[in-house]
């Protein structure tokens, strides 16, 4: 039976092989605990790493003992109040074990497992089976992705890309080389041996002499190793950049003044979500943030976050801004369109009307995916109606509402999960 050991080098301290088999034995709880997580966070250290606890007894393993079997009586040394075949009257009180007296200053107790996962595993967890939606190879450009190749030999590697036969076919040149002369002089000399030996009269010093070359000639040869660290040939890879789809995400926020600090602060939130999971999927991607109260208009992402406003609602300005811009920017025929729009459900009834319009005439049938978010405790109001009316004639636009922090989560979730094929 072979072993195989191996030596690769891990970061200092930490083993990753094992590492990585923890993670996966435990998913289901560190899963749970990166999902708390994201409501305990701000929206500047969510894309960090995070400490897992695991409860002592989920770490529990199933061990094998040697039963004694069969049912024995016994009295154990130092008994001085039973007998063989007493039985063993039950405590009285049964207060679940509660002790009495003071608490000791001695012994240990059982702790739960603490450890720290890193950002790259945080979001991995954080992001597991979701998906964007409806994501189309539109024109092949400007977002690099690498496809590796085979690109011939060389001399360094690990030990999983070693190739075997160009290993030996150096390893045949190297011994050729050094011993081939060698093994040409073997064989002239014991040819000559021989002949030396089937003649009579022959001189002895000569035999002895070619006999001592001869050994020292093998001797020479069998030093030479059949394979050295010099002919290890290894299989090299290299990267190459290979088209790929190019998308937009645009960003709808309410900031009129029916939108609380703790409204925009969940919004935010799901923002921050979704530009990580985005920045997962694509390594160049355009984010376009459009804020609107009465009036639409396209901010960057600190004004889109921070800047207060106030005044009323109309939903359907920040619907045209969008529209008119991926029109002058965005071809559907060359990006990959998603948009995302939160609001507390508020608008102008009679402009609801006209978002339910633009949505179904202009922006759903030339974007990927639009999911709304409402983040409200109230009853829905007609932009919800609205959405709901759209949500049933197409099948690339999600509504979900948000009552508190810990539904962002699961809500997004829901909303970027994957598709049944």
């Amino acid at each position: 039976m072979a072993n195989f050991i191996d030596r690769r080098l891990n970061a200092k301290g930490k083993s990753t092989v094992n590492r990585q088999r923890f993670i996966e034995r435990y998913k289901k709880q560190i899963k749970k605990a990166v999902g708390d997580a994201v409501t305990r966070r701000s929206v500047t250290d969510i894309d960090k790493g995070e400490q897992i606890t695991i409860p002592k007894r989920d770490l529990s393993e199933p061990v094998f003992r040697q039963g004694q079997g069969g049912i024995r009586d016994r009295v154990h040394p130092g008994n001085d109040q039973f007998n063989r075949g007493d039985q063993i009257q039950r405590p009285n009180g049964g207060h679940g074990g509660a002790g009495q007296g003071d608490a000791s200053n001695s012994g240990e107790g059982d702790d739960d497992f603490v450890f720290t996962i890193s950002k790259d595993e945080y979001l991995a967890l954080l992001f597991e089976d979701l998906e964007l939606p409806n994501l189309q190879k539109n024109r092949l450009n400007k977002l690099v992705e690498y496809q590796t190749y085979r690109a011939g030999f060389t001399n360094d590697g690990v030990p999983a890309n070693i190739n075997i036969v160009r290993s030996l076919r150096s390893s045949l040149a190297r011994r050729i080389a050094m011993s081939g002369g060698k093994k040409k002089a073997l064989q002239t000399l014991e040819a000559e041996l021989t002949v030396l030996e089937n003649t009579p009269g022959a001189k002895a010093e000569r035999i002895i002499a070619i006999k001592e070359q001869i050994i020292v000639l093998k001797q020479q040869i069998a030093k030479v190793p059949f394979i050295d660290t010099f002919d290890l040939r290894y299989n090299n890879y290299a990267k190459r950049e290979v088209p790929s789809s190019q998308a937009v995400m645009f960003c709808l926020m309410d900031v009129s003044g029916s939108m609380d600090q703790a409204t925009k602060d969940m919004a935010k939130r799901f923002y921050i979500l979704l530009y990580l999971f985005l920045t997962r999927s694509y390594q160049n991607l355009e984010v376009v943030y459009i804020r609107h109260h009465t009036q639409a208009k396209e901010v960057d992402e600190h004004e889109f976050f921070y800047s207060q406003e106030t005044g009323g609602t109309i939903v359907s300005s920040a619907l045209k801004l969008m529209h008119e811009i991926q029109q002058a920017r965005y071809p559907d025929n060359e990006w990959n369109i998603y948009a995302a729009q939160a609001s507390d459900g508020d608008n102008w009834s009679d402009d609801s009307p006209i978002c339910h319009e633009i949505l179904a005439k202009h922006i759903l049938p030339k974007v990927r995916y639009f999911s709304y978010i409402e983040i409200s405790h109230r009853a829905h109001q007609t932009l919800w109606h609205q959405y709901e009316q759209l949500q049933q004639q197409f099948d690339n636009i999600a509504v979900q509402q948000i009552h508190q922090v810990e539904d962002i989560y699961p809500v997004f979730r829901e909303l970027f999960k994957k598709q049944a094929i």
